[in-house]
């Protein structure tokens, strides 16, 4: 870990934190070497995380003061857990109630939120180094453990810090990755817990099938305390119900779709959106009787109350799903989604591809001309759309792009457009994750986990923009782009833009794709 001089308190601020915090990333070269010996970073972290809490003078017993509700799955769980935080912040508006989430989209301290609201930079900064400079002061107990945990170890120590210094009245905690072997899952006894659908997604991690993945996230399951899940396929269904018996959960509870949900207009966008309402609308329930003081299974919620509607209504998740105009060039309007598996790009693409989304209004098919390449300089056309995409190393650009657009041919038949899935998009454009056309990363964006290589010569970009011409084989070669930053694809979008009234542009593929968008175009006022 390199060496960082320590400040007086005073005059330590939020950046001062951020390269602190930066300091605890796994760099590239660490992740190839264990890829290359086949082995796990953190083959049992558990063990190590209740020393860390230990250091910073608290037990894990500590914890159940924070009455957590926790919630885990492949997809899902981060709109659950917004869900379950308006919710409650309607229900109950005196309280305070913590909100833990990862990963952030533009700031870090999204990840740690009171009142539906992030920390402030004072606020965050003060807590990074009461628990950094604790950890300094009291050394590792066991030989071979680190004198620093890694970066999302030490958010999920702070966001607990945070939440017990301010006395929170609850606590939505969402695991970082699987569940059982997860930092978050020090917690003796939650209030409930709860599983969002299972995907494959981390199965270098967690398994390569939707049993071993239930295996890893049914590790969430606590003795005495009740344990939900939406529907499930049969096989992680199995798996769940045996690990709530196994644990000697409370009860176990399959949450289905709720009857009449559909009819409220719930503030997270897509389809998908109704299950993990469901999830949250009977997780928020059983937590509330838990709270008033009930030791007895309450029945399943039939008939939302008000103040569970207006928790519905107005609960917020960002990058998701969402539409945003940009407030600065009036013709462009952002679709960002941070889908990364083929299940949540089913979903991104379902709600996309959609009459009052993004096939509002179609593209002139004069944008191409007849020898089969764009061309911006003509006249100008009505609207046009364009793709923004990326995917971190480990998923296939191929698979995620086959899946967007076969779930794309689907949609247009059912839809009787007269489009076709080949002219979905006018232009697409693949960059990496990198923030800044001068090669910089906003602090909070910083990725160590990208090699120098990987920011130069741009090798999954190409082989994602080769997969899209397998894929899409009479697209114009001069309407696929490949850039090296953010900054880069935002500048040619407002390049289009020029010769358009209309530009429509999806963002998808990564959640730190859909974060840099909405830092390097300016749309954080009206997009967080």
């Amino acid at each position: 870990m390199p060496s960082l001089h320590p400040k007086p308190m005073a005059t330590r601020n939020y950046q001062d934190a951020i390269e602190h915090l930066n300091t605890l990333q796994t760099s590239a070269d660490t992740l190839e070497a264990a890829k290359a010996a086949r082995s796990r970073l953190n083959p049992n972290p558990i063990p190590k995380m209740i020393e860390f809490l230990e250091r910073i003078g608290y037990t894990c017993e500590d914890l159940d003061e924070l009455n957590v509700i926790h919630v885990t799955g492949t997809k899902g769980k981060g709109s659950t857990c917004a869900f379950i935080d308006s919710i409650v912040r309607h229900v109950r508006p005196n309280w305070k109630i913590g909100l833990y989430t990862s990963p952030h989209l533009v700031a870090v301290r999204e990840r740690i939120r009171i009142g539906g609201v992030p920390l402030s930079e004072d606020v965050f900064t003060r807590y990074f180094f009461e628990v950094w400079d604790r950890l300094q002061q009291n050394g590792p107990r066991t030989p071979e453990f680190p004198v620093m945990p890694s970066y999302f170890r030490y958010l999920t120590l702070m966001a607990f810090h945070t939440f017990l210094a301010e006395g929170v009245n609850a606590t939505i905690l969402e695991v970082g990755v699987g569940g059982e072997s997860d930092s978050t899952n020090i917690v003796p006894r939650p209030i409930v817990t709860g599983i969002a659908a299972l995907g494959l997604d981390h199965t270098s991690v967690l398994g390569k099938t939707i049993a071993a993945i239930a295996e890893k996230k049914g590790g969430i399951y606590k003795n005495g305390v009740p344990a939900l899940s939406v529907s499930q396929p049969e096989e992680g269904m199995i798996v769940l119900k045996e690990k709530a018996k196994a644990s000697q959960a409370s009860y176990f509870m399959e949450v289905p779709i709720l009857p009449g949900i559909e009819n409220v207009t719930l503030g997270l966008a897509g389809e998908h959106q109704l299950q993990n309402a469901s999830l949250a609308v009977q997780m928020a329930n059983i937590f509330l009787h838990s709270m008033d003081g009930s030791h007895y299974r309450p029945e399943p919620l039939s008939h939302l109350p008000a103040s569970f509607i207006s928790g519905l209504e107005n609960a917020k998740w960002p990058g998701r799903c969402q539409t945003v105009s940009d407030p600065k060039y009036k013709s462009i309007t952002w679709y960002l989604d941070g889908a990364h598996t083929a299940e949540s790009v089913l979903c991104c693409t379902r709600w996309f591809v959609d009459p009052r989304v993004g096939l509002r209004s179609s593209p002139t098919s004069a944008g191409i001309v007849a020898n089969g390449t764009s061309d911006l300089t003509a006249e100008k056309f009505r609207c046009t759309r364009v793709l923004i995409f990326n995917c971190t190393k480990g998923r296939s650009g191929l698979e995620l792009l086959g899946t967007m657009l076969e779930e794309t041919q689907k949609l247009l038949l059912q839809y009787k457009s007269t489009e076709h899935v080949e002219n979905l998009f006018q232009q697409v454009i693949f960059c990496s994750n990198v923030t800044y056309a001068d090669g910089r990363f906003k602090g909070d964006l910083t990725s160590r986990a990208m090699s120098a290589d990987a920011r130069t010569d741009l090798k999954a970009q190409y082989e994602l923009a080769d997969a899209w011409s397998q894929l899409v084989i009479a697209f114009p070669t001069d309407s696929i782009h490949v850039v090296p930053s953010i900054e880069h694809a935002v500048q040619t979008v407002r390049g289009i833009s020029e010769a358009f009234d209309m530009v429509s542009v999806l963002v998808t593929g990564s959640l730190h794709l859909a974060g840099g968008v909405i830092e390097v175009a300016e749309l954080s006022s009206v997009a967080l």
